[in-house]
């Protein structure tokens, strides 16, 4: 189910495999599929196997050439007023809050592109995803697909995912928080974690590799890193860097121009990035592997928000979460046309679907925080 989940020509990717084939089990090998319930999985093979004939898969051209058009306007408009204006404090906070804007909504539409969600040939999503996570936002295509499936595949899984490797800044779940009191762990007081998460979430720098400040993506080491680039993903980040400096020669003003990059590119945008990818998922369960079904691994570690205009466009159309991780694949246009499958097949089998509004979900990320803050002193204290 996870490979049908990631891939939109699976017939093509097998025949990468074959070499890799080892063998297959024995029937009466032991199995980690052995418990799970089979007739659910086959339920909800039938439930894609139907939003493909409902044509759910099949992305909407207009959607996203429109959702591009607005990112970009918005580009030019900032610089555009740079130039005309120069940089007084009142353009550059109207600017801050254009770029904030655009450059948010660049992270959502790369995020589509990335996982092959547009075309119907995954080498023109990926042309894309470069471009449009390169230039628009300065980051790297490889970093990004390396880090986000494994996320997808394992979501709130420790050691699988690497959303939830905190490297030592906070502890997650109900599990993790006693291990390390027991354990004596205190790289910093995480009681306290409730508090500093407002703090945590600085600007991150359009450097990948410094992206340690920020707790959704944590950093990557710096080989890896410059393994992982291709020289289209080089180009893409080197000419985002060359937008900002020219356009800082246009006028002259370093405070205003040091405080537009502060506000919009690193301090508010990294704030509404995180805590809209953090809302679905660090309330949930985060624990360690359990072998669950594609359905009930999804189910258990993602919670959805409420639909409106407003969420949509605010979240990217992450707050139909569930959907997203059940079919990475799927436009997000077409997220509330698979809701009320999902939600049938979920009461037919007892599988909680979670639904919030948007507002609770940010408070539920400080509550979650700070119940394992409290179970970690406590352990540290006392057990």
């Amino acid at each position: 189910d996870a490979f049908q989940a990631f891939h939109i020509n699976p017939t093509l990717v097998r025949k990468f495999l074959k070499p890799l084939l080892i063998g297959e089990l024995a029937p009466g090998e032991p199995s980690q599929d052995r418990d799970k319930n089979s007739q659910l999985v086959e339920d909800f093979r039938t439930l894609r196997k139907t939003a493909e004939d409902m044509n759910l898969f099949k992305a909407s051209p207009l959607f996203f050439s429109l959702y591009l058009g607005h990112i970009i306007a918005m580009e030019v408009l900032a610089w555009s007023m740079i130039s005309y204006f120069g940089t007084g404090w009142i353009t550059t906070l109207i600017v801050a809050c254009i770029l904030t804007t655009s450059q948010a909504q660049a992270g959502w539409l790369q995020h589509d592109f990335g996982h092959l969600s547009v075309f119907k040939k995954s080498s023109w999503n990926h042309i894309i995803h470069k471009f449009i996570i390169g230039h628009l936002k300065g980051a790297s295509a490889n970093w990004w697909n390396h880090r986000h499936f494994q996320h997808h595949v394992k979501p709130n899984i420790f050691q699988k995912d690497p959303d939830v490797n905190m490297l030592h800044v906070f502890v997650l779940g109900d599990t993790q928080p006693v291990e390390y009191g027991k354990k004596k762990l205190k790289y910093l007081p995480y009681n306290h974690q409730h508090e500093y998460f407002f703090l945590i979430d600085l600007p991150n720098p359009d450097c990948v590799n410094s992206s340690s400040l920020n707790p959704s993506f944590p950093a990557l080491e710096p080989p890896a890193l410059c393994r992982s680039q291709s020289q289209f993903s080089i180009f893409s980040m080197m000419s985002k860097h060359l937008q900002h400096c020219q356009h800082g020669r246009v006028k002259r003003g370093k405070p205003q121009r040091l405080g537009n990059n502060l506000c919009s590119g690193r301090f508010l945008e990294s704030h509404w990035f995180v805590w809209v990818t953090q809302m679905n998922h660090i309330p949930m369960e985060i624990d360690s592997e359990k072998h669950r079904d594609w359905l009930s691994s999804q189910m258990a570690a993602t919670c959805n928000i409420e639909q409106s205009f407003f969420n949509d466009w605010f979240t990217g159309h992450l707050n139909f979460q569930i959907e997203h991780h059940l079919f990475p694949t799927m436009p997000r246009h077409n997220f509330w046309k698979v809701k009320p499958l999902v939600k049938s097949l979920c009461a037919k089998y007892g599988v909680k679907y979670e639904e919030k509004p948007l507002g609770k979900a940010f408070v539920d990320i400080v509550g979650s925080l700070k119940k394992s803050g409290d179970l970690w002193l406590d352990a540290y204290l006392h057990k």
